[in-house]
């Protein structure tokens, strides 16, 4: 025998995947997740400079930072895939938080509630109960005067045994929810307006192909150019005075795309001027835009934070640099050849073949002229200075296997410890500091006394000459002539030996040629005989010059050239390329960007800092007075509540009970006249 039960319990229905899915989008945990997401990538996007050359990312973080930040998008994080994710999740769980809570915000607004029982009123934290020998009407008609002066909006409501009067202000306090909600929708929207949608999109589709290679933009092919219809854009472009353009550069990753404008620019003038320090302290340009839709062009200057509108289009002055200066040089070999210099001209940015003996074919690129040099240099006392050490150019040089050392080169030359040199800063490649070379100006400021004197040392036949006059004019003890012949060869191969190495080759001489027991002793007859050698040659180079009586200034000299020769042996570079003068051409770097959606991220702005007002600072306020007839007088209860400032609300209360009832009232079930619970 069997028996069966059932279950008569109502079964609840489970909700439907629609419901669960709007609670989660418009959940309060999603919203603020999200917003903290696009916090974060906020400051990722402000901190890390964005839209760079892949090229100085790499140089800043290292190949393998730097292939993780591309891989992540840090380097173009608005136009991030997941950043859009974000904001996307962002406006739609924003707009379901909408959909789902504005009706009812409307119809707490709206409604007044009159139907709310005794006992409710009594059990709120500000109520106050009271029995009055006024009627029940003039009960209400007091109240009503009381609250509508205070600004509230009155309901009257006769429920037959009793009546309640409904009061309310602030219900604006509502709408800042919905402001702030939809100023968030706003304003994302208006930031993908600006975004780069549209070239995301055209890149997905194929209609675009970003382009890595360094041609001019004549040259850049049509499926890597963007027409003058593109939405929005942000872009950049250098111009020389008295050039013009009708196209900007975006860069994209590792290339860029070229926008084409639906006009010209020409940068007219440039003009900069610089602090004592040589920081810059304000630049401008004169811009004309030249448009068919113009009657006449337009003329106009720009300077940092005051752009020019035209056609939606903002035109910033975002930087400057040079424009192809036109530069003048000396070229001194370093070799027997170095006595008379090879003068040459050429621009920044240009590159050019040259040719040096003995060291085959090179390649001179000149990177960039800089004006103004400062360094900061700390005292014997202690005390920080700033020096300006004036206009040097950078350079590159190129050798026929593709090896490369940079160079920065002063024009005038720079005090130091008393004495004047030219600087020359050469390093392997960009991510190295310069190291400097020091080479003696001779006193009269010159560079032709070093170039000479190291132009001799490294020609053997003078060094020879020089070593037999030395060895036989009796500067130095020697004995037979056999001694003698030992002397003039040692004196020979030792300044052979530096030239070629400086103090290092001597060293290695010694020690391949010396037992190490000896070595120190050699050593210091070496350094002598070649020190005095040097010397020897020394004033054959200021006889030349027809110098007769040799100052402290000539003997300082001498020891610094020496130093200078020794250093010259790491120094990379066939040549020392001395600037003898410039003729600067500044260009003037221009910012150029079109965001339709900036209105709207600013109405956004506007909705947003109105909804923020009104929810911290407007405070929705109901009060109630209840009333019900007795056989003498009236039983009134009076309540209120507010949903922010309690600590005014407490005030306000008080004042409006004695309005309302018209005497202090006695604590009744619900509270106290003191309000404190």
């Amino acid at each position: 025998m069997s028996s069966t039960t059932v279950d008569t319990r109502p079964r609840r229905r489970g909700r439907t995947t629609a419901a669960i899915v709007l609670e989660f989008l418009g959940s309060m945990n999603l919203a603020i997740t999200l917003l903290v997401a696009v916090g974060i990538a906020s400051i990722i996007g402000t901190v890390l400079e964005q839209h760079r050359p892949y090229q100085e990312y790499l140089l800043n973080f290292g190949p393998f930072w730097h292939e993780i930040f591309a891989g992540m998008g840090l380097y173009d994080v608005y136009s991030a895939g997941w950043f859009l994710a974000i904001v996307a999740f962002l406006v739609v769980s924003t707009s379901v938080c909408v959909y789902r809570h504005t009706p009812t915000m409307i119809r707490d607004m709206r409604q007044f509630r009159v139907a709310v029982k005794e006992k409710s009123l009594r059990s709120i934290r500000h109520s106050v109960s009271a029995d009055l020998e006024t009627p029940p009407d003039a009960v209400l008609d007091r109240a009503r005067r009381a609250l509508t002066s205070r600004g509230y909006r009155v309901r009257v409501k006769d429920h037959g045994d009793h009546q309640i009067l409904s009061a309310m202000k602030g219900a604006a306090n509502r709408m800042g929810y919905l402001f702030t909600h939809v100023a968030i929708v706003v304003i994302c929207v208006g930031a993908v307006l600006d975004g780069r949608m549209p070239l995301k999109l055209a890149e997905l589709t194929g209609r675009l192909v970003v382009e890595t290679r360094d041609l001019p933009a004549s040259r850049v092919p049509a499926i890597s150019r963007l027409g003058p219809n593109n939405p929005s854009f942000r872009g950049g472009v250098e111009l020389a005075e008295g050039q013009s353009a009708g196209i900007i550069f975006i860069t994209v990753r590792d290339g860029y795309v070229v926008q084409e404008l639906p006009f010209r620019i020409e940068v007219r003038e440039f003009r900069v001027e610089h602090f004592s320090t040589g920081t810059p302290r304000t630049f401008e340009s004169d811009l004309v835009i030249y448009d068919d839709d113009l009657p006449e062009p337009l003329e106009h200057t720009i300077r940092v934070n005051h752009p020019l509108i035209y056609k939606g289009h903002a035109i910033y002055q975002a930087s400057f640099g040079d424009g192809g200066s036109e530069l003048s040089f000396n070229i001194w070999p370093f070799g027997p050849r170095g006595i008379e210099p090879v003068p040459f001209e050429g621009k920044v940015f240009e590159s050019y073949p040259m040719e040096v003996a003995d060291s085959g074919q090179w390649r001179l690129e000149i990177m960039n002229l800089e004006m103004h040099n400062t360094r900061r240099f700390i005292e014997d006392d202690g005390e920080v200075v700033t020096r300006q050490f004036g206009p040097s150019v950078h350079l590159r040089l190129r050798s026929q296997t593709g090896e490369s050392r940079e160079f920065e080169n002063y024009l005038t030359p720079v005090e130091e410890e008393g004495r004047l040199f030219y600087l020359s800063g050469m390093r392997e490649d960009a991510t190295r500091e310069f190291r400097f070379l020091h080479i003696p100006a001779a006193p009269d400021g010159g560079i032709e006394r070093f170039m000479t004197f190291q132009a001799m040392l490294r020609n053997p036949g003078v060094v020879a000459d020089v070593a037999r006059q030395t060895a036989t004019s009796g500067a130095m003890p020697v004995g037979d002539e056999t001694m003698q012949a030992q002397l003039v060869q040692t004196m020979e191969r030792l300044m052979n030996v530096f030239a070629q190495g400086g103090y290092d080759a001597l060293a290695h001489e010694i020690e391949t040629r010396t037992p190490p027991d000896q070595a120190e002793q050699v050593t210091d007859v070496f350094v002598r005989v070649l020190h005095a050698g040097l010397q020897a040659l020394y004033l054959e180079v200021l006889a030349e010059e027809g110098v007769d009586e040799i100052t402290e200034a000539d003997r300082i000299f001498l020891e610094d050239a020496v130093a200078a020769i020794n250093a010259a042996t790491f120094y990379g570079s066939p040549v020392f390329i001395q600037m003898t003068g410039f003729n600067p051409i500044e260009a003037s770097g221009l910012m150029i960007t079109k965001a339709p959606g900036q209105n709207v991220v600013y109405f956004g702005s506007v909705m947003l800092t109105l909804g923020i007002f009104l929810l911290f600072y407007v405070a929705h306020r109901r009060v109630w007075v209840w009333v019900k007839p007795q056989e003498q007088g009236t039983r009134a209860v009076f309540a209120g509540t507010s949903n922010r400032n309690m600590v005014e609300f407490d005030k306000e209360f008080q004042g409006l009970s004695a309005a309302v009832l018209g005497r202090r009232p006695d604590s009744g079930p619900g509270g106290s006249a003191e309000q404190h619970t």
